[in-house]
């Protein structure tokens, strides 16, 4: 008899995380190292993917970044993440990153990314995920996006 996990919902996935940019996070324009926002991007991913699993994740993929707006020293980079598709053992992950002037307030959506993971068991080896629960008309576009992306991928092997 197998043990399935408990299928969860999108929002139990969803995580933010918030980070002030310093200079050595900058090149000399004062513009925030594209590679630092991978990182992020990544850290948010994995932590959404995690609470979905309940288990160990890796990146297997970064299928999309693109970077629409430069981020500057002193920008408070906001990273939203939620679980946007779920098979066997793999998780994508939909990051959300925007830009805030922490005085004025003001907001810039600079960049999405999707990132791929796979859920690890005690051993290292990948094991099963929960299944999604798609509570509203919108998730269950995206879910429909992500499966394009998922089948893409597969592809592409």
């Amino acid at each position: 008899m197998t043990n399935a996990p408990k299928p969860k919902t999108i929002r139990a996935s969803r995580i933010s995380i918030a980070q002030l940019m310093q200079p050595e996070h900058a090149n000399h324009f004062g513009n925030v190292h594209g590679g630092w926002i991978m990182k992020l991007a990544d850290e948010a991913g994995a932590l959404a993917c995690m609470r979905h699993a309940q288990k160990r994740v890796v990146t297997v993929a970064v299928d999309s970044l693109v970077f629409r707006e430069p981020i500057k020293i002193g920008d408070l980079i906001i990273l939203n993440a939620e679980v946007s598709y779920v098979g066997k053992t793999s998780l994508e992950a939909e990051v959300q990153v925007i830009a805030e002037n922490p005085i004025t307030g003001e907001r810039i959506h600079t960049n999405n990314a999707y990132l791929v993971y796979v859920a690890l068991d005690d051993d290292g080896k990948p094991t099963s995920v929960p299944e999604l629960i798609i509570e509203t008309e919108e998730e269950s576009q995206r879910m429909e996006q992500a499966k394009k992306r998922q089948a893409y991928r597969i592809s592409k092997k």
